[in-house]
């Protein structure tokens, strides 16, 4: 005998009320009279189509154990959370010595109580210059590897008023690659939204997740620097950020399939050109004008770029500045400029060289190499200058002083072969 959907049953009874001959049903269906006659005859009788499973809970004799717990439950947790099918598991095995799978559990739980409440999302038009959304999307691509085509991880952002989007792609998913990946997708969106909605990746969020998640050191004193602020969304809330959850989207239509490029810096170059095809051509659902002409306008809303922007930084520490100018970092000291005594200054680590920050104003003090063989690391620079109202500058180099310095500045093939004949001189 055929198999007949739902629809299709109903559909022998509809017909055969508006006196549609069995054969002719039949033929319709593509089965035999027989089966439309067998259908019939079960309406008729008042037969409930497909078999009705046993439930384990009910075999065990644990329905009014079930209902009991429910209702404690429900008491218990208020209208606004139902009961959970995986907690009544753990109290079934715990209690009753239950054996069978969550799903034995999930089963019984759909067929006897109601389903929870829906509750809808909000959908909100954020203002321009308001909001950005970011995370990381990844693509297997051809950038002329001789391995061939290999996994790359593309930073996308896009501002939530106008869609204008930028895909910045990298080979790896680090902090220096996320906070590069910020610069340079700020640079192509012309400014900094106030708030960035991110999810919890450990560069943006080191602990904890969400608006209850800390936010990772590193990724704080860079945000701190450009002056947004750091919206982590709710785990298992991906509409959150809905406008750059789309990454498969952007993916398929940057047309990569079959495509080969030469480098990274060529793959990088085509997406921006698509990208910025693409808001010639889209429209912007909040302006109905197109994403170019809606981020024309919004970019005089966004926070303008610094001069510089921060150069990437993989650690950050906020250190004290001891009186002989001095900060320790990664087991090494470093000389600041002396008006900073007596305060603290921020200590970046980047990729191969040390920055030391002006913790209020974002200004790079000075730059030191990074993970050097020298544990002390001094530019005479940051004892010159003006006494301030806090610091006095310090006392000028004497004679000797002045010779010894002199002396270690010069190359170590261009330095008197007498040493001490040089410095006796001097102490004469």
């Amino acid at each position: 005998m055929a198999k007949l959907s739902k629809e299709q049953i109903v559909t022998i009874g509809v017909l055969d009320e508006r006196g549609q001959s069995h054969s002719a049903t039949a033929r319709l269906l593509g089965v035999s009279e027989r089966t439309v006659r067998h259908h019939l005859g079960r309406q008729a009788a008042g037969a409930v189509d497909g078999r009705r499973k046993d439930f384990w809970i009910e075999r065990l004799g644990l329905e009014a154990a079930v209902a009991e717990w429910w209702a404690a439950q429900k008491e218990f947790l208020g209208s606004e959370r139902p009961p959970s099918a995986e907690a009544l598991l753990a109290y079934l095995r715990e209690e009753h010595d239950y054996t069978h799978s969550y799903k034995s559990v999930l089963r019984y739980v759909r067929a006897h109580f109601p389903p929870p409440r829906l509750r809808p999302f909000r959908r909100v038009e954020t203002p321009a210059g308001a909001q950005s959304q970011t995370d990381w999307l990844e693509a297997v691509v051809d950038v002329g590897d001789p391995d061939g085509p290999a996994p790359l991880y593309g930073l996308l952002m896009q501002l939530s008023h106008c869609r204008r989007k930028a895909l910045i792609w990298s080979r790896s998913k680090n902090q220096l690659a996320w906070l590069h990946g910020h610069n340079e997708a700020y640079r192509r969106l012309g400014g900094v939204a106030a708030v960035n909605r991110v999810d919890n990746e450990k560069t943006a969020i080191s602990r904890g997740a969400g608006p209850w998640g800390e936010i990772n050191e590193v990724y704080r004193a860079y945000a701190r620097s450009l002056g947004f602020h750091v919206d982590a969304c709710e785990p298992g809330h991906p509409e959150q950020k809905g406008k750059v959850e789309r990454g498969v989207g952007v993916i398929r239509g940057l047309g990569l399939i079959g495509k080969r490029f030469t480098s990274l810096a060529e793959l990088q170059a085509y997406t921006d050109e698509r990208l910025s095809a693409e808001a010639r051509r889209k429209l912007c659902p909040a302006t109905g004008k197109t994403v170019e002409a809606s981020w024309e306008v919004e970019r005089a809303f966004l926070r303008p770029l610094p001069e510089v922007l921060p150069e990437p930084f993989d650690l950050v520490r906020t250190c004290p500045v001891y009186k002989d100018c001095s900060v320790r970092f990664e087991g090494r000291t470093y000389i600041v400029p002396f008006a900073y005594v007596g305060r603290q200054v921020e200590v970046r680590g980047c990729s191969g060289f040390v920055q030391m920050v002006d913790p209020k104003s974002g200004t790079v003090l000075v730059t030191y190499p990074r993970g050097t063989p020298e544990l002390i690391l001094i530019k005479p620079s940051c004892y010159e200058g003006e006494s301030t109202d806090l610091v006095m500058a310090p006392k000028p180099l004497g004679r000797m002083a002045k010779k010894l310095l002199e002396l270690s500045e010069t190359p170590v093939q261009q330095r008197p072969v007498d040493l001490y004949a040089a410095l006796a001189e001097v102490a004469r």
